[in-house]
């Protein structure tokens, strides 16, 4: 049967979509490179936990073992400080293959996450889950370096392409260090302070985590990203995360200053404004 002008056009147009050529239209540097200059921001709810889970309070107080209550900063916030649903970014679905100890300490830190939370007082918030809080960061690239500002506490890591050795010391953002496989830049992260947490539903991890990532870019304006997760500490096994990256397309798409010290000057230092020490 003889396609009709209509439906022949359209069809062409899913080939070529769907062609090895269009995957490969990137941006690239003068050495070949894929060019991922620019800002980016990552749309889905792994900052809030990285497991499938429901609609939540953030908070909830142990006092209630058969059915929690929402603790009392929350029921005052309403639905701002709530926990939007989500399906997962663990390759694979499930859990993350916490140790029986660390899997409770994952639970106590979740019902305690507003006083426990790196987040709540400003420190910076580790790899990897800088990538996917809900604010843009930018990537600054050469040919021979790789740099990324992130908004949330004015965090920045840059990615050792030729490899200094090892991380001289723990640190919030950690050590980075990467390499090309052909289109993917791979980096490996050691050295990240055990305070950082990995989402706010109280995924924690030792000093001994290591995290693979993997940034591929898939076309002009979306990067493939994955982050796989070991630490023999907490963990049983390795996991992987997985999430597409998008380009902010604004015209004026820049990131703006977050110093959030300032708005966390109370909670850590009021106490001793209000009750000096004697002189």
């Amino acid at each position: 049967m003889k396609a009709s002008g209509s439906v022949f056009p359209f069809l062409l147009i899913l080939a070529l979509a769907a062609s090895p050529l269009a995957a490969q239209e990137l941006p690239r540097l003068s050495n070949g490179l894929p060019d991922m200059n620019g800002i980016w921001q990552v749309i889905n709810e792994a900052h809030w936990d990285l497991e499938p889970h429901m609609a939540r309070h953030s908070v909830q107080m142990r006092e209630g073992p058969v059915n929690p209550v929402p603790a009392i900063p929350t029921l005052r916030a309403g639905a701002v400080l709530s926990v939007p649903g989500g399906m997962g970014v663990i390759v694979g679905g499930g859990k993350i293959p916490y140790t029986p100890e660390a899997r409770a300490l994952k639970e106590e830190n979740m019902a305690n996450w507003i006083e426990r939370d790196p987040e709540v007082k400003c420190y910076m918030p580790g790899v990897p889950r800088a990538t996917y809080m809900p604010m843009p960061f930018q990537v600054v690239q050469g040919e021979n370096d790789f740099f990324i500002a992130y908004t949330f506490a004015g965090a920045v890591r840059d990615i050792y392409l030729d490899n200094p050795g090892p991380s001289p010391v723990d640190s919030w953002m950690g050590w980075s260090v990467g390499h090309w496989e052909g289109d993917t830049l791979v980096v490996e992260v050691t050295g990240i302070s055990d305070q950082t947490w990995l989402d706010r539903a109280g995924s924690h991890h030792s000093y001994q985590m290591k995290v693979t990532e993997r940034y591929t870019m898939m076309g002009p304006n979306h990067i493939d990203y994955e982050a796989t997760i070991e630490d023999p500490l907490v963990l049983t096994e390795p996991f992987t995360i997985k999430m597409p990256i998008y380009r902010r397309m604004e015209e004026n798409a820049r990131l703006m200053d977050f110093r959030c010290v300032e708005f966390v000057e109370e909670l850590i230092y009021g106490e001793a404004r209000r009750y000096p020490l004697p002189r």
